[in-house]
Formats: structure tokens, C-alpha cells, sequence
């Protein structure tokens, strides 16, 4: 069967609508895999499975080493931003010294001129002085052709005459952030969590994966369940278990070490494959038909 005419018509002035789709012109949709979906067992940082977990109390797991590094790596970078605001402030104060002095020094020279009729030679730090220092009350100060016509001319293109914007940088914040949650973290504030693995001889015959379980009721862990982590002791716990019977009894289940409703923390988990586990599944890119995206050589001159 032959294919469409409209497909294959390519001598028109303007992109047809398949060929805006075939050059990736628009919003291009994807659905994730499972390959895409973090499982709840892997680092937030590292995206392998975490050596010697911690969490958050917000639920997000990190290895105990990737988030030392990554909060100590904040910690530097606050220092050097407070530097340079501090080296900021400073010239700004030494700034406004020069200007003020040179503000009575002009209020000086226009006091001497009008009662004595000389004037003595004003110039910048940066200047060189003259050798005698002092002019006639009708003289002015020289200035070059060039250098005037330089500083009025309006050449953007020149190094010399473009502008400079001043970049100020802000006072910058002294506090860490979480790297998943973009909500503050402090060290102090992480806790240690624990895995029930799964021992069981016929598990291990049949595979050397570590598979972790809830030592309550013994069901495998998985993206698919909600789990529980106590801030106490940091054992975890599926949804279903801690509701049951550590909301109501305030005790763990493996140390018997007690907890209260706020030491319960859920983890955050990638999600699953099911558009029914409530999580965003498709991903999302726009690509502009132009200058800047590689395809503006083959773009269509516009109509005037």
C-alpha cells in the first residue's frame, strides 16, 4: 500500500506536522521503565545499595559516607560564599571612604577658588599628581581628545568600552540542605536505619541477591509496600505492621526498645511500574525548532 502524499511532500516552505515530529520539534513523552525507578533499597546519592544506611526525617535513605561528604562539601562551599561576601563588604566600605573624601576635597578646592582664585590640582588615587599642584581659577583640567572620545563613544563591540555590570553577590545562608527533600538538614538530625534480611535457606538457593524482609510479618520488601522506620532504633518496618501494633502497643518489635507516633518516619521509595501507585511515570523534554537546539540550519526562513 502506497504511503501517504502528504507524508513525502517535502517542497513546501514550511514543516508539516510529521516532519516536526520525525526532527523532535515540541514536547517529546516517555514512560518510565522499571530501569528508571529507584528501589527503596539503593542510596539517594550514589544510586547504589547503601553501605550503612541513614536517613532523614524526612525518609530519604543515604549512605552514612555519601552524606557526610555531601554535607561537608555545603559546609566548605558556605565558607568560601562567606568570604567573598565578607571581601564584598569591604571594598563596598573602602568605596564609599574614597568617595566621601573625594566629595570634601571638591567641597575644599571650590571654597579656595572662590575666595582666593587658585585651585589646587584634584586628582584620583589612581592619577599621578601634577608637580606644582595648583592651576589658575580659570584653568581647567586637561584631558586628551582620545581618551574623552573613547570614554563618550558608544562602541559595545570594544573590549575597552563595554560595560561592566557589578555582580553583588547576597548574604549567604550558613545552613545544609537535603539533597533529595531541598529541606534543611543537620547531622545531628540523621539516624541510622536497619534491614531484616532474609535468611532463609530457600532464598538463598535460589538467588545471591540480598532480599530484606519486615521482621514482623516476614513479607518481602518491595517498591510496592509503604515502609516505616523508627528514629529510636531505626529497624523498618512495612506500613500495615507499625500501624498494627507499634502505633498501639509504643514498642518495637525487635528490641522492644519504646517509641511514640512521631518517632515513626516513612521512607521515600522510587515508586513502581502501575500508574495506580500514585507516582509521576512519564517523563518530559521540550525541544525548540531553532537557533540554539542544532537544528536551526534546516529551519524555514519566516514569511514577511
Amino acid at each position: 500500500m502506497p504511503q501517504r502524499h502528504s507524508k513525502n511532500n517535502n517542497d513546501l516552505a514550511f514543516f508539516t506536522y510529521d516532519e516536526k515530529r520525525k526532527l523532535g520539534y515540541g514536547t517529546q513523552k516517555e514512560r518510565l521503565g522499571k530501569d528508571s525507578i529507584k528501589p527503596f533499597d539503593v542510596c539517594c546519592l550514589c544510586l547504589k545499595p547503601f553501605i550503612d544506611p541513614m536517613c532523614c526525617q524526612k525518609g530519604h535513605t543515604f549512605c552514612k559516607q555519601c552524606i557526610l561528604e555531601c554535607l561537608l562539601a555545603q559546609k566548605k562551599d558556605n565558607q568560601r560564599k562567606l568570604a567573598a561576601y565578607t571581601a564584598q563588604q569591604k571594598q563596598e566600605k573602602e568605596e564609599a571612604e574614597e568617595k566621601l573624601m573625594q566629595q570634601k576635597a571638591r567641597e575644599l578646592d571650590a571654597f579656595d577658588q572662590q575666595n582666593h582664585g587658585a585651585v589646587p590640582q584634584y586628582n584620583d588615587r589612581n592619577q599621578s599628581r601634577d608637580k606644582n599642584g595648583f592651576h589658575g581659577a580659570n584653568s581647567v583640567k586637561v584631558t586628551s581628545y582620545e581618551e574623552e572620545a573613547l570614554r563618550t563613544m558608544k562602541a559595545f563591540w570594544l573590549p575597552s568600552a563595554t560595560p561592566e555590570a557589578p555582580v553583588k553577590a547576597g548574604a549567604p545562608s550558613s545552613s545544609t540542605f537535603c539533597p533529595e527533600g531541598n529541606e534543611k538538614l543537620k547531622l545531628k538530625s540523621l539516624f541510622p536505619i536497619h534491614f531484616t534480611e532474609d535468611n532463609s535457606e530457600q532464598k538463598k538457593s535460589k538467588s545471591y541477591d540480598v532480599t530484606y524482609i519486615c521482621p514482623s510479618c516476614k513479607v518481602t520488601l518491595t517498591n510496592t509496600m509503604s515502609l516505616v522506620a523508627l528514629t529510636t532504633c531505626g529497624h523498618v518496618f512495612c506500613k500495615k505492621c507499625a500501624d498494627k501494633f507499634m502505633a498501639v502497643d509504643k514498642v518495637c518489635l525487635v528490641c522492644n526498645k519504646g517509641c511514640k507516633v512521631r518517632d515513626l518516619v516513612n521512607l521515600e521509595k522510587g515508586g513502581t511500574g502501575f500508574a495506580g501507585h500514585g507516582d509521576s511515570l512519564e517523563a518530559r523534554d521540550f525541544k525548540h525548532l531553532g537557533s540554539g537546539s542544532g537544528l536551526g540550519l534546516v529551519r524555514p526562513a519566516m514569511k514577511t
